[in-house]
C-alpha cells in the first residue's frame, strides 16, 4: 500500500478546494449578469414595472433602463434631494423615498414632486403600497400613511417602541416594518396598532424584507 506525503496530500486538498471554487464561481456567473451604466453610484432601491427598471441610488438620484439594466437614463427633474433609498409603485405612479422626504412621479420618472404635508421626519427609508394606502417607513418618525396619492401622510406608530423603519413589507392585510433595533413589527389594521413578533429572531436591526407566499 502506497501512503502519500504530507506534501502530497495537501497539494490535492489544494487542488480539490481550487475546482469546488471554481465550480461555485461558474455556478454564481450562471445564475447572475453584471449590469454596468450606473457611474459607479451606490444603489439603494429598485423597482420594476414591466420591461423598465428604476434604480434608487447615493447622491445619483433616480435613473431608469428600458433594456434590461444595459442602459441607464438619469430622471431627476425636480428631485431636490438625490440620496433615493427607497421606490415603489401605485399604479401608473412612482413614490421616491430620499433623504429629503419623498417625491412623486404620474409621467415614469419624467418630473418628480414632493407630496410632504404632515411628513415630520424627512428622512425616508422604505416605501409600501397596499391598493390605496401608500406607507412611508422613516428615521426617527416611525410609519407615516397616505391614502390619497401622497397629498398627505397621518403618523400611525401606536405600539411601534422602535421609530427608525429600516424596511416595510405588506402580505395581504398585514404590514411588517422592519427597524433599526427594535427588530420586525407586525400591523393588521393598516398601522393603527404594531405589534413585535420577534420569536427567533438574533438580529434586531432589520434593513430589509421580502415575501413569498406565507
Amino acid at each position: 500500500m502506497i501512503i502519500a506525503s504530507t506534501q502530497t496530500r495537501f497539494f490535492l486538498k489544494s487542488l480539490i478546494a481550487l475546482a469546488l471554487e471554481l465550480l461555485f464561481m461558474m455556478n454564481v456567473q450562471a445564475q447572475w449578469i453584471r449590469r454596468d451604466g450606473l457611474y459607479g453610484n451606490v444603489v439603494h432601491a429598485l423597482a420594476a414595472s414591466g420591461t423598465t427598471v428604476y434604480a434608487g441610488t447615493e447622491g445619483g438620484g433616480v435613473l431608469v433602463s428600458q433594456d434590461g439594466g444595459s442602459g441607464w437614463n438619469l430622471v431627476n427633474t425636480g428631485l431636490t434631494n438625490t440620496t433615493v433609498a427607497a421606490l415603489a409603485f401605485s399604479g401608473s405612479n412612482i413614490f421616491a423615498g430620499t433623504m429629503g422626504g419623498i417625491f412623486l412621479s404620474t409621467n415614469n420618472g419624467g418630473a418628480w414632486t414632493a407630496v410632504n404635508t404632515g411628513l415630520t421626519s424627512s428622512f425616508v427609508n422604505a416605501i409600501a403600497v397596499d391598493g390605496p394606502n401608500v406607507f412611508a417607513g422613516t428615521t426617527y418618525g416611525g410609519v407615516f400613511l397616505s391614502n390619497n396619492m401622497g397629498a398627505s401622510w397621518t403618523k400611525v406608530n401606536s405600539g411601534l417602541t422602535d421609530t427608525t423603519v429600516l424596511s416595510l413589507a405588506i402580505n395581504g392585510g398585514n404590514l411588517f416594518a422592519g427597524t433599526d433595533g427594535g427588530g420586525v413589527f407586525l400591523s393588521s389594521n393598516n398601522g393603527t396598532s404594531w405589534t413585535a413578533v420577534n420569536t427567533g429572531l438574533t438580529g434586531m436591526h432589520v434593513l430589509s424584507m421580502a415575501i413569498a407566499g406565507g
